[in-house]
């Protein structure tokens, strides 16, 4: 087999590190790295991401795009993991269960855009819903949830690690003009992207997002059990994403946000009241795994023809 040379340009941040980590034991690989100094050098950069098979870029927008940019061969695939490209065109979207044969779109692109980690469990849940003629593309719906307060970004990590008291539950997102958004419309097949509101509790890392239904009011006639039905069907032989059984509880112990850490499954619950009428679709997953490091992977693998699981942890 021949090895592929993969430079990570960004692996000082949260995601580039878990990327390099994930692959630094890998025997398929060459990792390319960049001196310390050397990280705003723009003609180093440059001959890294000319002399990649794959670049995966862990930055800022701007600079993913000027790294973009800097690659002046056919060659050098991409995988970026900023918000960048995530609706561009020409760009492959890097959710690969999104649809039956985006792993194959995948596979086939030198342009994949990793997606959000916000935006996954929304996708998950509700595209196949609105593919199947379920529920209207026009459905108002609403869309929250619960991340590690890695998934806000440097500045909010910053700010838990060094609290005397950091808050237990911090909601964000409050004008409702999120950067996920666009991404949420576009691959749900919504025509309004939902009310989002996201929130982070005092851990590092792992995601709950939680898609409220009142069927009797965006779907009449449509039954909880019929949604679960319709995604366990959809899903069945997803290696990463899988949908747990219906079943009638006031809480499960299961539903921990850190339940899946390290690894980079998504599981899908469907909760409902007792007549149906009321649904809940809840999405566990890890927001540094599935949601950022772990789906770049997945990326790579299916890029690289290799096994999607190779160095990726089973949950």
């Amino acid at each position: 087999m021949t090895r592929a040379k993969i430079y990570i340009d960004g692996e000082a941040g949260t995601t580039g590190l878990q990327i390099r980590d994930r692959l630094a034991t890998r025997d398929d690989i060459d990792l390319l790295a960049i001196e310390p100094e050397k990280r705003k050098d723009m003609d180093e950069r440059r001959r890294l991401l000319n002399a990649a098979d794959v670049a995966i870029l862990c930055l800022p927008d701007d600079a993913a795009k000027e790294s973009v940019s800097l690659i002046d061969n056919d060659s050098t695939a991409v995988i970026d993991a900023s918000t960048a490209h995530r609706v561009a065109p020409g760009w492959a979207y890097g959710f690969a269960e999104m649809a039956k044969d985006q792993a194959e779109v995948i596979a086939r692109s030198k342009r994949v855009a990793n997606p959000g980690c916000w935006p996954q469990g929304l996708i998950a849940g509700i595209r196949p819903l609105i593919e199947a003629g379920l529920l209207s593309a026009e459905a108002p719906l609403s869309y929250n949830g619960v991340s590690g307060y890695s998934g806000g970004g440097r500045k909010m990590v910053e700010d838990y690690v060094s609290a005397a008291d950091p808050a237990p539950l911090m909601p964000y997102g409050l004008t409702f003009k999120h950067k996920h958004l666009p991404e949420m419309s576009a691959y749900t097949g919504l025509t309004r992207a939902p009310q989002f509101q996201p929130s982070v509790g005092n851990f590092a890392q792992g995601m709950l997002t939680f898609v409220p239904l009142r069927l009797w009011s965006v779907a009449p006639g449509l039954k909880a059990r019929t949604i679960h039905e319709l995604l366990a069907d959809r899903y069945a032989g997803e290696t990463f994403v899988k949908v747990m059984p219906f079943e009638a509880t006031e809480r499960l112990a299961s539903l921990d946000p850190r339940a899946l850490n390290s690894t980079n499954e998504l599981h899908l619950f469907v909760f409902a009241d007792a007549t149906g009428d009321e649904a809940l679709i809840v999405s566990l997953y890890d927001n540094l795994g599935k949601g950022a490091s772990g789906a770049a992977v997945q990326n790579l693998n299916l890029m690289l023809g290799r096994p999607a699981t190779t160095g990726l942890l089973p949950g």
